[in-house]
């Protein structure tokens, strides 16, 4: 599956969609412009490629961008890190989820460089 630009959505739906895809062994490639919130965490699938040029987002969890409840916080910071391989995972946890407005943007060659293989060129 090639993932274009993706902005993100509701964590609860992704989980689906990701799960789907590990059950049927498909592939994901994000060669898009962005890959924001909840589209970054298809880089826990196994065999997921990024685009190098690919700008990824990353902020911590919220209901519509309002802040939750800090043990919903925790909650689901956790759940959505589960998706991260390491060092990503820890990187996440440390930093990226302290953003609640706007978000963390790492190039997709960064994310190369944490482990996540870059895409074959056509």
């Amino acid at each position: 599956m090639v993932v274009g630009s993706d902005r993100g959505g509701y964590l609860h739906d992704r989980m689906i969609e990701i799960e789907n895809l590990q059950k049927n062994g498909i592939q994901v490639e994000i060669r898009g412009r962005v890959c924001f919130s909840t589209c970054t965490m298809f880089l826990g699938l196994p065999g997921t490629c990024v685009n190098p040029d690919t700008t990824f987002g990353f902020h911590g969890p919220s209901r519509s961008g309002r802040r939750l409840a800090p043990e919903d916080f925790d909650y689901f910071s956790q759940v959505m890190a589960a998706y991260y391989p390491e060092p990503l995972r820890t990187w996440f946890l440390e930093k990226g989820r302290t953003r609640i407005n706007g978000v963390f943007r790492i190039k997709g060659t960064e994310i190369i460089r944490m482990g996540i293989p870059a895409c074959r060129t056509a």
